[in-house]
C-alpha cells in the first residue's frame, strides 16, 4: 500500500546549508522509500504572500529547483512541480473557500500574530495584512486535498495548517455528502537536524547567519566557514563539543566513526582554525558533486522547465478528475449532465449516444485469462494481468468497473502506466515515449474508468 506524502518549499529565497539538512536531504531519501508516492512542490503561490519582488521569486524558483534535482530527486519516482503550474490549485481554493469558516481562519497563528503586533504597535488591527496572508490555511488546504495526500511533513508551528485542512474537507465531505477526500495526518519529523548558523543560533535567513550551500562555490564556503563563532579557547586547550556549533555541523555530514574521531581532537586541544578547515573540507566532499549538477541545471534552464512541465502533468493527472468530480457535486456541470426536457432528450436519442470506454477479454496463447480496456475512441489503455482462473479475471474486470479515475492508484513504470489494486500490479497500459505522454494518458485512464462507474 503506497502512503502519499506531500512537501511545499516556498520560492522566496535561495536555500543554504541547513535547509538541506533539515529538509532537503530528508525529504529526498524518503522519496526513494518504494511504499511512498511522493509530492514535492515549490510552492510559488505562497511566496506571493511573502514578497512583492519578481526578480527574487523567479531567481528563487529556478534555484529551488537546481537544488533538488542536484540533491538527487529523482522525478521519475517522485512528482515534482510548481503550484502555478497547476490550475486545479486555484480552483479548488475556491471551492473550498465556500466552505471554510471565518471564525476558524481568524485564529490561524500567522493572522493573529500579525494582528497582534499591530495592535502593540498602535496600529489598526488589520493595518497591512492582505487577503492571501489571510487565506493562506486555505490555499494550503487545496495544495494537500487536490492530491488527496495522506501526510504532510510539518515543523511543529504548522501543525495548525493540517488540522484546519482536515476541518475544511470534512466539511466540504459532509456539505456535499460524500468522501470526496482523504484526511491528512501530521508528520512531525523529530529526528530531522536543525543546524545552528554562524552566532550558534538557528541557521535562518532572518538571523542573517547562514552558511551558502553552492552560492558562491568552494571559495565562499570556506569563507563563511571560517566565520562561525567559536569560544576563546586556545590551540592545544581542551575543546567542549556539546554547545559547538562547529561539532554540530560536522556532525550532520560525517559518519559516527568521523564524528568520533572529530572529538577526541577538539578534546585533544585540536585548534579551532584548523577544527574549521577540516569542517570545510567534510562538507566540501558532500557539496562538491552536487554543486557541480546545481551548475549545469543552472545552466540549461529548458531542461529543467521540461522537468516541472513533465511533473505538472504527472500532478494535474491526478488533480483535473478530482477537481471535475467537485464542481459536478457542487452544481457547475455542464450541460450534457443536466437532466433535460423531453423534447431536447429526445433530440438527443437521435442524434446518438457516445460510445462508452468498454473491455475485451481474451485467452491468451499460453491459456491464461485476460482482457483489455479500451477507450471511447478505441484506444487501448490497459491490459490486464494474467489469470489462470477466468472468473478471477471476470472479478477484475467487475472491480475496475466500478473504481471510478479519483480513487485509482497509478504509477509510472518502465515507461508504462501500471494500475495497482491492494497494492499490486493489476494492469498497465501500451509503452508511452516521454513523461508527458504517460501522464496524458493517465488522465484519459482516469476519464475512463469514471465513464464506467457512472454507467454502473
Amino acid at each position: 500500500m503506497h502512503t502519499r506524502v506531500l512537501t511545499g518549499i516556498t520560492t522566496t529565497g535561495t536555500p543554504h546549508l541547513g535547509n538541506y539538512v533539515g529538509a532537503i536531504r530528508p525529504a529526498i531519501v524518503a522519496s526513494r522509500d518504494p511504499n511512498v508516492d511522493a509530492f514535492y512542490f515549490m510552492a510559488d503561490y505562497h511566496a506571493l504572500i511573502k514578497s512583492d519582488d519578481p526578480a527574487r521569486i523567479e531567481a528563487s524558483r529556478l534555484q529551488i529547483a537546481a537544488t533538488w534535482l542536484a540533491g538527487g530527486l529523482d522525478p521519475n519516482h517522485a512528482t515534482f512541480y510548481r503550484q502555478s503550474d497547476i490550475p486545479e490549485i486555484p480552483e479548488l481554493t475556491w471551492l473550498l473557500t465556500c466552505v471554510s469558516s471565518k471564525g476558524m481562519l481568524n485564529r490561524a497563528h500567522a493572522y493573529k500574530a500579525a494582528v497582534d503586533k499591530n495592535v502593540e504597535s498602535g496600529e489598526d488591527a488589520d493595518a497591512g495584512i492582505t487577503a492571501g496572508l489571510y487565506m493562506y490555511p486555505v490555499l494550503m488546504a487545496a495544495d494537500i486535498l487536490a492530491f488527496n495526500a495522506n501526510k504532510v511533513p510539518v515543523g511543529r508551528d504548522q501543525i495548525q495548517h493540517i488540522e484546519m485542512a482536515r476541518d475544511i474537507a470534512q466539511r466540504f465531505n459532509h456539505i456535499y455528502g460524500r468522501e470526496f477526500f482523504v484526511l491528512p495526518e501530521v508528520q512531525i519529523e523529530e529526528q530531522v537536524a536543525t543546524l545552528p548558523g554562524l552566532d550558534g543560533r538557528k541557521m535562518s535567513k532572518s538571523y542573517d547567519n547562514t552558511i551558502p550551500l553552492f552560492e558562491g562555490g568552494a571559495k565562499r564556503l570556506r569563507e563563511t566557514v571560517m566565520r562561525i563563532v567559536t569560544d576563546s579557547r586556545l590551540p592545544g586547550e581542551p575543546k567542549e563539543t556539546d554547545d559547538s556549533a562547529l561539532f554540530t555541523i560536522f556532525k550532520a555530514f560525517a559518519t559516527p566513526v568521523e564524528t568520533a574521531a572529530f572529538a577526541e581532537a577538539l578534546k585533544g586541544g585540536l585548534g579551532w582554525g584548523e577544527a574549521k578547515q577540516v569542517l570545510f573540507e567534510r562538507v566540501e566532499a558532500d557539496v562538491a558533486p552536487m554543486r557541480e549538477r546545481y551548475d549545469a541545471l543552472m545552466a540549461r534552464p529548458d531542461d529543467m522547465e521540461d522537468i516541472l512541465l513533465a511533473g505538472a502533468a504527472k500532478a494535474r493527472a491526478i488533480a483535473a478528475p478530482l477537481v471535475a468530480t467537485l464542481r459536478d457535486a457542487v452544481g457547475l456541470r455542464s450541460a450534457k449532465h443536466r437532466t433535460a426536457p423531453t423534447a431536447v432528450a429526445s433530440v438527443a436519442v437521435h442524434a446518438g449516444k457516445a460510445k462508452p470506454p468498454r473491455f475485451a477479454s481474451f485467452r491468451d496463447t499460453d491459456g491464461s485469462f485476460r482482457f483489455r480496456l479500451f477507450a471511447a475512441d478505441g484506444e487501448e489503455l490497459l491490459l490486464s494481468q494474467a489469470f489462470a482462473d477466468p472468473k478471477a479475471a471476470g472479478a477484475l474486470r467487475q472491480r475496475l468497473g466500478t473504481l471510478g479515475g479519483t480513487n485509482a492508484s497509478v504509477e509510472s513504470r518502465d515507461g508504462h502506466i501500471a494500475l495497482m489494486l491492494d497494492g499490486a500490479v493489476v494492469a498497465t497500459s501500451p509503452a508511452h515515449p516521454d513523461e508527458a505522454a504517460r501522464a496524458a494518458a493517465v488522465l484519459r485512464l482516469r476519464g475512463a474508468l469514471d465513464a464506467l462507474a457512472e454507467a454502473e
